[in-house]
């Protein structure tokens, strides 16, 4: 790609001799032998040891913009004196409403040097949650990107409006060049760390697909781990250059904002999804790292733009097991799969599928096998448990191990685990009942300790008393040479009480095949799946679908898709 030629607001532009060394309390100066942990201190080690390195490029906007470490943590303590003269106080909520563009990088670090709490709110949500978003987490200021301002309209929060430009004449600029005024040069000194570990970083909410979204209220204790060990298990260094595909706003990115700066790399901002443009950096911008869920990591890979890269990409796949199909042409391209399971509850991933020496002699069908299991836990994660059920399926109270290979909840516990779900202390002790927090989801555990989700709990499809896995069915229809992607949800059945129903998106190549012959292509895929799968796991129904439904982050909705079977 062609060097870019921006020139930085006069406001942007640091100080001669200028110190990254935040003020500490006389509360923290006390204590010689510790210093909270706080995911700012990331960025402020970035911007020390290589200032003149480029951390946030945005190429594809309409006016681009590029900020190397040293202009961008001057812009991070403008924000955070900007925010300050609005009146933001230590724990004060602040909600940002952005595509991937440098406005919620900055937030993420800005609202942090503030001492407040960023509130990330998805784009894509209907007004109505949006407005009640805002009033739950009592947000006392919105940092909004120009395309989503209706999404604000008849909020009363101050709001100031970001035209993405980094010039002159964008409010945003305008707001932070009066953070530099107000801060009188005072610099990172005149600022203070938050003296408590245990204070909020972040406020993410759940989607809502059953009730009102909850509020995960996440620390900087956990942020600050949480990255690192994303950082770690991504291998990311100061050479590594991360491609924001997955949303900033979807758990905070799983802390990847944090995770890229304390690894001293390039970020690259991309506002919308666009496979093109994702393809354009793969080949001339040096990318080394993205996240996707496998829906985006299969359009990635039947691109027309697709090519074998010269160099590995490490591919970090989360949301839904990736299937052989997907794994062998990811791997063909020259990607590498790091298959990750998480909640926004655990920051985001907290297992991770390791590879192992003997995977190398195995076939392509066995590897897919032993990389759709969710792994073992992260180095800053406790060991992840699978635990046994009671009669309504959830967790037991005195949270008693499951033998091997028999079906239990997935249960956690440790230093990325959410602080508590917002104002929310019923749902709180709920899922934390017996001192572990419940993820709702049904595994199985290994001899080798690692886990393997076989569902969500209410994705279970009970067959004539038998427990079917969506997610195995999926795994294995997922092989047929014809399905390109599919899903799997319960139908209700007269004889059986329920049976798989398959929503399957076709391959490109094979769409003439089966024109006009749905009967033909369900029959054919229902022998397919008898050569793999236990009757009771079979599907009784296949529907074909130009698309699936699915959320922002790439996951794909069962409950719609449930709500559609109930009408058929």
């Amino acid at each position: 790609m062609q060097p870019m030629t921006f020139e930085p607001t006069a406001e942007s532009i640091a100080p001669a001799g200028v110190r990254y060394r935040i003020g500490l309390s006389q509360q923290t100066l006390r204590n010689v032998n510790f210093t909270p942990l706080n995911p700012l201190s990331f960025l402020l080690r970035a911007a020390l040891i290589y200032p003149d390195h480029i951390a946030i490029s945005h190429p594809n906007s309409p006016q681009p913009v590029e900020y190397t470490y040293r202009v961008w943590a001057q812009r991070i303590q403008n924000l955070a004196y900007a925010l300050i003269q609005s009146g933001i106080k230590p724990g004060d909520r602040v909600a940002v409403i952005a595509p991937n563009c440098p406005l919620i990088a900055d937030a993420h670090n800005g609202i942090l040097a503030a001492r407040g709490i960023i509130v990330c709110i998805n784009t894509r949500l209907l007004k109505a949650d949006v407005e009640y978003i805002i009033q739950h987490s009592g947000a006392k200021l919105i940092l909004v990107d120009h395309e989503y301002v209706s999404l604000v309209e008849d909020v009363s929060v101050p709001t100031i409006v970001s035209l993405d430009t980094g010039r002159v004449g964008d409010p945003y600029e305008a707001f932070l060049s009066n953070g530099r005024r107000f801060s009188q040069e005072r610099g990172w000194a005149g600022l203070e760390m938050e003296t408590d570990e245990g204070a909020g970083a972040s406020l993410n909410y759940t989607s809502g697909t059953t009730g009102r979204p909850k509020g995960v209220l996440c620390t900087l204790r956990g942020s600050y781990l949480a990255a690192i060990s994303n950082a770690y298990e991504s291998r990311l260094s100061r050479t590594s250059v991360y491609l924001w595909i997955l949303p900033m706003f979807h758990a905070s990115g799983w802390t990847y904002p944090w995770a890229c700066t304390f690894a001293m790399l390039k970020q690259i901002t991309l506002r919308t999804v666009d496979i093109e443009s994702i393809w354009s950096h793969f080949l001339h911008s040096g990318v080394s790292a993205y996240c996707a869920a496998p829906t985006v990591q299969i359009s990635i890979v039947t691109s027309p733009q697709a090519r074998r890269l010269p160099s590995p990409v490490s591919a970090i796949i989360a949301g839904a097991a990736p299937t052989s199909n997907l794994i062998g042409a990811l791997e063909s391209l020259n990607f590498q799969v790091c298959h990750v399971y998480g909640l926004t509850e655990t920051y985001g991933p907290f297992t991770r599928n390791y590879d192992r020496p003997e995977y190398a002699k195995l076939s392509l069908e066995e590897r897919a096998k032993l990389y759709a299991r969710q792994g073992h836990s992260f180095a800053q994660a406790d060991e992840v448990r699978v635990v046994k059920v009671d009669k309504e399926g959830r967790r037991r109270p005195e949270m008693v191990d499951c033998d091997d290979l028999e079906p239990g909840e997935v249960v956690t516990r440790g230093n990325i685990v959410m602080k508590e779900y917002f104002q929310d202390k019923r749902a709180t002790d709920e899922a934390f009942r017996g001192g572990y927090f419940a993820s709702g989801d049904i595994a199985i555990r290994y001899p080798d300790g690692s886990i393997s989700i076989q569902d969500r709990s209410k994705d279970l499809i009970i067959s004539g008393g038998e427990n079917a896995s969506s997610l195995a069915i999926e795994q294995e229809l997922s092989a047929h040479p014809d399905v390109l992607e599919v899903s799997v949800v319960a139908r209700k059945h007269d004889k059986w009480g329920e049976r798989a129903m398959a929503w399957v998106i076709l391959r490109p190549s094979s769409k003439d095949k089966w024109e006009g012959k749905g009967k033909e292509f369900e029959e054919d895929l229902i022998r397919f799946a008898k050569q793999k799968l236990p009757g009771f796991a079979c599907p009784e129904w296949v529907y074909i679908v130009t698309e699936l439904p699915k959320t922002s982050t790439g996951k794909i909705q069962k409950a719609v898709l449930r709500q559609r079977a109930a009408k058929l």
